[in-house]
């Protein structure tokens, strides 16, 4: 008889959509494994308060906790065996029962500009979006900009979109284009005008730290682990999180990574970039390093 694992997801159509991409590749390598998917809404996908406005003092991770929450549970209950994230949404400290145990190769880390269906310019009306990270970005590049937090799954900012609440939004690349929506992508964002979310476009597995999980070889991708080392380590040091701008990105070329990071402090009117490369084996010293750099006021652009 087959092994089953049970994968559990969120219930929204962007993460079954990525959840199917690691059932799929699983299933590929090891025909020998039969897959359930079990899908769950989170208390992030039922309170669709701004980020901004979200408090959750009592959950492990704060507002990036909303989303793992019952998914965490559901793995320590043995009602699932592995979990499959959105990496960006996973808090930077983790139960130590519950691993991330693979990260599946990365989709497009860039932000998009997507406009209301039908038009090719924005119009004079507010941007959406729906992080501190995006926003502060996106008043630099274009001062003035009305900027309005936005919630909701894709399809939803999207049908808001189109009923004229918004001249336009800002959304990650990765989704659109796993739900193969690239024809509502009107233009990217550079990442010198845009550092993305932690872990933006990495999909990662967790699982319990007695799993057997040997299959997950097939899927893990150790550059994008590397990656995620490095941004998670510059995050996790400056404590940022869903509500605070904090962003970086790390890329790999031969040995050598190089990571680009944000910190912002608004009440002080710090707004800061910078980059700092090495051997990407030394991932998390390198995202650490950057991080105290930037906080200090090192190697920075204004």
């Amino acid at each position: 008889m087959k092994k089953l694992v049970r994968v559990g997801s969120r219930e929204s159509v962007l993460a079954v959509a990525q959840t199917r991409l690691v059932v799929d590749s699983v299933a590929r390598a090891h025909p020998d494994i039969e897959v359930e998917l079990v899908t769950m809404k989170t208390t992030g996908d039922l309170n669709q308060a701004p980020f901004d406005r979200l408090r959750a003092p009592q959950i492990r991770g704060g507002a990036k906790g909303l989303f793992v929450k019952e998914l965490e549970q559901a793995l320590l209950n043995g009602k699932i065996d592995l979990a499959v994230h959105s990496l960006k949404d996973m808090p930077m400290e983790q139960d130590e029962r519950l691993p991330l145990v693979a990260f599946f190769g990365r989709g497009d880390p860039r932000d998009v500009m997507v406009l209301p269906a039908g038009h090719t310019t924005p119009g004079d009306g507010a941007a959406g979006c729906s992080s501190a990270r995006r926003r502060v970005q996106l008043r630099k590049l274009m001062p003035g900009r009305e900027v309005e937090s936005i919630r909701g799954n894709v399809l939803t900012r999207l049908k808001k979109l189109d009923e004229g609440r918004y001249s336009f939004l800002v959304l990650a690349a990765a989704g659109l284009l796993r739900l193969g929506l690239e024809a509502r992508i009107s233009g990217f964002f550079s990442i010198d005008e845009m550092i993305p979310s932690a872990g933006q476009g990495i999909l990662v597995c967790q699982g319990r730290s007695d799993g057997e999980l040997d299959f997950l070889d097939a899927v893990n991708d150790p550059e994008t682990a590397d990656c995620a080392l490095a941004e998670r380590a510059f995050v996790r040091l400056l404590g940022g999180g869903c509500t605070l701008p904090v962003a970086a990105l790390a890329q790999i070329r031969g040995v050598e990574l190089n990571l680009a990071g944000l910190y912002v402090d608004e009440e002080r009117g710090i707004y800061r970039k910078g980059t700092l490369s090495g051997d990407r084996k030394d991932a998390v010293t390198l995202g650490e390093t950057l991080a105290l750099r930037l906080q200090g006021g090192c190697d920075f652009e204004r």
